[in-house]
């Protein structure tokens, strides 16, 4: 099974889709972020326009 985030321990381990640094940790925070800002933008825009 692959697993999700790569153990910095094991340095022989392959099958992973993330790496466990500050890159990786940089860039899903940022996308949380701007998922979270555009969630918000939606409804707000929603209810200024009178969808909801």
């Amino acid at each position: 099974m692959t697993k999700i985030v790569k153990d910095a321990d094991n340095e022989k381990e392959r099958d992973y889709i993330l790496q466990d640094n500050k890159k990786t940790r940089f860039g899903a925070g940022f996308i949380i972020t701007v998922l979270i800002i555009l969630i918000i933008a939606v409804i707000i825009s929603g209810l200024y326009f009178e969808w909801f």
